[in-house]
């Protein structure tokens, strides 16, 4: 299928556009090394109770009428180093846990100047939208720390919407905010069951699907129309599948000056 008469692209946020993942390790890393450091706990203890928190936030379903992220997450700690080490319950040492582990992993929630630059050219050539998933608080903190509301037209947070992706009423509302339908629509991401899915449940144009494995997935489901090994590869798949444009060639050309190859984009579609 070819992409010849786009006018938006959604782009997904964590690990999509910002390395949320590494970040993370860097923020429970500087935890396990307070643990050790300054309250006592041997590596053993230090590194299970890191494990547990992230166990419970991979699990997490949070309802924000009935507790605030900050509590809520305080709680995943606070319970964690209970688990672990025994005893009464330790908030204050909770509390120091969470605050550390949030303020290092903002603290390394950048916006990369090569995806800097790919977003305002191709902002020159199509409109482009932020949907993320998430807490409002949560998601509002990080994409304060990335910096990336002036690339966007417009933003849109999952916590602030009656449904989320894959909802299709989510991806309707993003294009009743640019004006666009959604077979002028391409949603980029790296999530197959909320990015993909949901760009399929609401039938946009394209699903752009991020895969950073150096292997082809066998059997892919649901199956995007195309999949990149990186955001710096959409220029290049763009320009690939008829959005000429002298803009798209000109961010295409810088992104493959990056080392990237936009041959890494391979359709999965009639």
């Amino acid at each position: 299928m070819g992409l010849q008469g786009i006018k938006a692209v959604f782009f997904d946020l964590d690990n999509t556009l910002i390395d949320t993942a590494a970040a993370g390790r860097r923020a429970i890393e500087a935890v396990i090394n307070a643990l050790q450091t300054e309250h006592h706990c041997d590596e053993r203890e230090a590194h299970m109770i890191c494990a547990k928190v992230q166990a419970k936030l991979l699990k997490e379903c949070h309802d924000p009428s009935k507790m605030c992220i900050t509590d809520f997450r305080i709680q995943h700690w606070e319970e964690a180093i209970q688990e672990t080490k025994g005893g009464r319950a330790n908030r204050n040492l909770a509390s120091e846990c969470y605050f550390l582990w949030k303020t290092t992993r903002l603290k390394y929630l950048t916006l990369a100047e090569e995806t800097r630059g790919m977003l305002r050219d191709l902002r020159k050539v199509v409109r482009l939208l932020l949907l993320t998933n998430g807490d409002t608080q949560t998601q509002r903190e990080k994409i304060e720390a990335c910096a990336c509301q002036p690339y966007f037209d417009a933003i849109v947070v999952g916590g602030e919407q009656k449904e989320e992706k894959p909802a299709p009423s989510i991806f309707h509302h993003c294009c009743d905010i640019l004006g666009v339908q959604p077979e002028d629509c391409v949603m980029v991401g790296d999530s197959l069951d909320t990015d993909i899915q949901g760009g399929l449940n609401a039938g946009l144009k394209a699903t752009v699907w991020i895969n950073r494995t150096v292997t082809d997935p066998k059997d892919t489901s649901p199956a995007p129309h195309y999949i990149i090994s990186s955001v710096l590869d959409l220029p290049g798949l763009l320009q690939n599948n008829g959005v000429a444009n002298s803009e798209i060639t000109k961010v295409a050309s810088i992104c493959n000056a990056c080392d990237r190859s936009s041959d890494g984009a391979r359709s999965l579609a009639d």
